[in-house]
């Protein structure tokens, strides 16, 4: 079984959002509103974090871009009573949906904030509603939620590599935020695979993990700007 994880180089990060954007329409995330935001239920699967660097005027902007980061040793995943986080087989975070019964433990166990609770059933005035994913189920109240590297576009690709009788290709899944990227800066890819544009990269010297001496084994790896 391969091994999904990603990369995103801090050297190529502008900060444009296009990530953001991209997650929303492919997999069905609603908004909440000014208000609801206020009150810290803004959900968003990826963020672009700002962190400035030095003292004025010598001052530098970084980007950071955080999503789940489907860790080998998740937190999330063991205070879950209902087994609706779970690790597959393929190293996914994965969350069933109709197994949550929305106990917030999960969140309250991640240490990077990027799971989010349902606290109202999603709508869309129309016509957006006509732009949703019909490959994502959509979420109903009460329930957590979170990246999932876009299982729906790995799950494609793996049913038609089937049916050629063909191994996948690297660089062959391409989840959204990685897709809309326009500096490059997400790499997608199979961790296993030694000769993978993930692989070679998450090797790099420039490598880091996020909040890497929690011991969760995140496999999403994050290259430092080059000096």
């Amino acid at each position: 079984m391969p091994k999904w994880g990603m990369v995103a180089d801090l050297d190529r990060c502008n900060g444009c959002g296009a990530c953001v954007t991209a997650c929303h329409a492919e997999n069905n995330i609603s908004t909440v509103g000014a208000d609801q935001a206020a009150r810290g239920r803004a959900k968003h699967w990826i963020r672009v974090e700002r962190y400035w660097e030095g003292e004025f005027p010598d001052v530098r902007l970084k980007f950071r871009p955080v999503m789940c980061q489907h860790c080998e040793n998740a937190p999330c995943e063991p205070v879950c009573p209902t087994y609706a986080s779970h690790h597959t087989e393929d190293g996914l975070n994965a969350q069933v949906y109709n197994r949550c019964i929305g106990t917030r433990y999960c969140a309250n166990a991640c240490p990077y904030n990027v799971r989010f609770f349902d606290f109202f059933n999603p709508s869309w005035d129309k016509p957006l509603h006509l732009q949703l994913n019909p490959d994502v189920s959509l979420r109903e109240v009460g329930v957590m939620e979170k990246c999932t590297f876009c299982v729906q576009r790995i799950k494609d690709a793996q049913g038609r590599a089937k049916a050629e009788e063909r191994e996948l290709v690297d660089g062959e899944i391409t989840p959204a935020c990685a897709q809309a990227c326009p500096a490059k800066a997400l790499v997608f890819g199979d961790l296993d695979d030694p000769e993978s544009a993930v692989s070679r990269l998450s090797r790099s010297s420039r490598g880091s993990k996020l909040l890497e001496d929690r011991g969760t084994e995140p496999k999403v790896t994050y290259l430092s700007k080059q000096s």
